[in-house]
């Protein structure tokens, strides 16, 4: 046994070897030239996404705790890019991979999971956690439990964590210590290790979550009251959730925004006309928090860098946030938040 799970580790290792870190990109605004936004390129990963270092870092805790073995079947609750990164590396270790999802889940996502050799149980969205405990007990299988052991699982300290590149790849940069870095939550997990690390390597940083519309994080960064719920599920694919999970920790916030989903919506718009790419929702969310600070920096005359994300790539949005109809049938504004950036970008203020 002993044996199997090091050669999984292994491979998992030459997985990680084989892949480049991924880019960070400088966006300069000419109207802000003494404070500059970088996004760190999470889309370049071989799943596409951000959840692509948490699926393996939640693998290699599964390993090194015992609880994955050979043939063990993998249970995950989730419909979207965790499922997807975690069907890859169950592919890659060889291991059977049951993502339990929504029944009213898109055919596209299916079909991304099923591509590394995934299958889908479908329930009804209030069974996601229930049924996947039910099936990894039939099963004898693992539940991987993302919005349990996020937090847990990647080590905050460094050990190549998306905090620690973010720093070694400033170094050079005119402001090298980020002002603010400003990250989404989801599971938590990513908020978590960056959160821990500036505060381990003692840097003046402070980070900011962005939350969503419908979702409970920001109400409960303020309150502390963990039995809150939302009724309505978040918009923003990959952010937000309707609970309060265990592995969003609000002490290491230093603060955390409430953007507007048309807001969301409008700002991976705009970052296709001055970026000249898609983005996923939840980088529109993340880079219209960091405008807004940028702004409050640009008002105190300050100087310096804020660092946030590109969480995923926008083509898996083409029917969605790239939809004008979609937007209309959702009934989404997105014209005075476009107006608002691009003063912005020409202006360096940010209006109200």
């Amino acid at each position: 046994m002993r044996t199997w799970i090091e050669q999984a580790i292994e491979i998992i290792n030459a997985d990680f070897q084989r892949s480049a870190d991924t880019h960070l990109i400088k966006l300069s605004l000419p109207a802000s030239p003494h404070i500059t936004l970088y996004l760190k390129d999470e889309s370049t990963h071989p799943t596409g996404s951000l959840k692509h270092r948490l699926a393996r870092s939640l693998f290699l805790y599964g390993l090194c705790n015992g609880w994955i073995h050979r043939e063990t079947t993998i249970i995950e609750a989730s419909s979207g890019s965790t499922a997807v990164s975690e069907a890859y590396f169950a592919q890659l270790l060889g291991l059977p991979f049951v993502a339990v999802i929504p029944k009213n889940t898109s055919p596209e996502k299916i079909e991304k999971i099923a591509f590394y050799g995934g299958k889908c149980h479908l329930v009804e969205p209030s069974q996601l956690y229930d049924e996947s405990r039910r099936l990894a007990d039939a099963l004898n299988g693992h539940f991987m439990d993302q919005f349990t052991y996020a937090e847990r699982a990647t080590d905050w300290r460094g050990n190549n964590n998306i905090a620690e590149s973010i720093f070694s790849q400033m170094a050079h940069e005119p402001n090298p210590v980020p002002s603010w870095v400003v990250v989404g939550a989801g599971t938590g997990g990513t908020s978590a290790t960056i959160g821990r690390f500036i505060r381990y390597q003692r840097y003046p940083t402070r980070l900011c979550v962005a939350d969503p519309e419908n979702s409970v994080f920001y109400d409960y960064f303020h309150n502390r009251d963990a039995s809150i719920v939302a009724s309505v599920p978040s918009r923003i694919e990959g952010i937000g959730r309707p609970r309060v999970e265990a592995s969003f920790v609000p002490s290491i916030v230093d603060d955390m925004m409430q953007v507007p989903d048309a807001a969301s919506v409008a700002t991976v718009r705009f970052l296709e006309r001055h970026l000249g790419r898609k983005c996923g929702g939840s980088t529109g969310t993340n880079v219209y928090a960091a405008f807004q600070l940028m702004a409050e920096m640009q008002l105190r005359g300050e100087s310096g860098s804020v660092v946030s994300l590109i969480c995923d790539a926008g083509e898996r949005y083409l029917p969605t946030y790239y939809n004008d109809n979609w937007v209309a049938a959702q009934k989404l504004d997105l014209q005075p938040y476009l107006a608002r950036l691009e003063h912005f970008y020409e202006t360096g203020l940010w209006q109200v």
